[in-house]
């Protein structure tokens, strides 16, 4: 059995997360992750990160150019990492409050954290295709987490991901805040995301991400 963290990975997974790694669907990623890649960097899509057990996934857009793709893991050894794991650690689903390489002891305590793209697009933008491409390894992930309860979107791109990976249509607009029951049973939560640009200008302070996190315990029945 493979191991994630400190704990075993369910078989499950373990294979959603070869099917990730080994992943060559989208022809400008996989092109622009091998021109820009450290060359003693992980070089791969990246799989999502966490709890087996989980009930919360923090679901982000697309995987960031020099943080999770360097490393291999999920919001790692970045800005947006530091903010939302930091953010993570004071809501107690995490062990600790940094989030720097694959063996720096991150464990996540009832949450699993994964982008809805898995290769760093240029400029940070995938393509409509590119994100379609991509869809079936979070619908694959999310599946592989029987015990999720609450899904929060890290921004509009994410939010539409999730929802489309749920069968919902049309698309309810994004906000900050808002909650959607899915069909899967799930609660969609909208949160900004704690990117570099959004933290810096205020619109996502940490005591904003905090109150979002708060209310995923309370819809994970965590409270």
């Amino acid at each position: 059995m493979e191991t994630l963290g400190t704990g075993p990975l369910p078989d499950a997974l373990a294979r959603v997360r070869r099917e990730i790694v080994g992943c060559h669907r989208c022809p400008r990623l996989v092109s622009w992750r091998e021109e820009t890649a450290d060359p003693d960097g992980w070089g791969a899509p990246v799989p999502g990160f966490g709890d087996p057990a989980a009930w919360i996934f923090l679901l982000g857009l697309a995987t960031a150019a020099g943080g999770g793709d360097r490393v291999g893991r999920a919001f790692t050894g970045n800005r947006s990492a530091s903010f939302l794991v930091a953010a993570l650690h004071r809501a107690g689903l995490a062990n600790q409050a940094t989030s720097e390489h694959v063996d720096d002891g991150l464990v996540l305590q009832r949450a699993w954290m994964a982008s809805a793209v898995r290769c760093p697009p240029p400029g940070n933008r995938p393509t409509a295709a590119e994100r379609s491409a991509c869809a079936g390894h979070l619908e694959a992930e999310w599946a592989a987490l029987p015990g999720l309860r609450v899904v929060v979107a890290l921004g509009g791109l994410a939010w539409g991901a999730a929802l489309r990976c749920a069968g919902v249509r049309p698309l309810p607009a994004f906000a900050h805040g808002r909650e959607l029951p899915l069909p899967t049973g799930t609660v969609l939560l909208g949160c900004y995301h704690p990117s570099p640009q959004n933290t810096n200008t205020g619109v996502v302070t940490g005591s904003m991400l905090d109150a979002v996190l708060l209310r995923a315990r309370t819809l994970a029945g965590m409270e």
